[in-house]
């Protein structure tokens, strides 16, 4: 039976949905197509209709995933402290995935690598947009340092084994973060 455009599509999203999901979770390697097409309740002989391989998947999937939202208003305070919260760093499966899967990406396709980067480079100009104030430099400065510094918190915070210290790398992280855009503007 022909399946139309519309469900095809459909389709695709279900498919990139539950493989971001599942990548951030368990990360590439140990996540399978079949898996991936369960997850999204398709057959596994679908695949093909839709990714030329894992690798293909992969890729697609960061791109998918890193993709800006479309929101209107970009709340940069309320945005950092939902980033660095328990929440987000206890549900990896629903979080970033620039902080899930950033260190495994290093392992993988160009095409994959060349998603972080776009996903990296939409992420930094919409948080230097964002800060207030100073030059263009100066605020490009600050979002770069605050985003490596948000991802390397949750990635750390999620590997710690004390829940007091990973709170805490949190909370010292976000009063950093709030600390260089405060030199920014004296709005704040």
């Amino acid at each position: 039976m022909k399946v139309s455009r519309e469900q095809m599509a459909e389709n695709r999203r279900r498919i990139l949905d539950s493989a971001s999901q599942l990548f951030r979770k368990k990360g590439f390697e140990a996540v399978t197509v079949a898996e991936v097409m369960n997850a999204a309740g398709l057959t596994h002989g679908g695949f093909y209709g839709h990714f030329e391989s894992k690798d293909d998947l992969v890729a697609q999937t960061l791109a998918h995933a890193l993709k800006p939202s479309s929101e209107r208003k970009f709340d940069l305070d309320a945005y950092v402290d939902g980033y660095l919260s328990p929440r987000h760093r206890d549900n990896p499966a629903k979080g970033c995935p620039t902080a899930a899967l950033a260190a495994e990406t290093r392992h993988q396709s160009a095409a994959a690598r060349a998603a972080i980067t776009d996903g990296f480079r939409c992420q930094i100009d919409r948080l230097t947009e964002a800060l207030p104030g100073a030059t263009d430099a100066d605020r490009r400065q600050v979002a770069i340092a605050s985003w490596a510094a948000m991802v390397g918190a949750v990635i750390l915070a999620r590997a710690i084994d004390d829940p007091e210290l990973s709170d805490e790398v949190l909370a010292q992280t976000r009063a950093w973060i709030g600390s260089g855009t405060d030199l920014l503007s004296s709005d704040r």
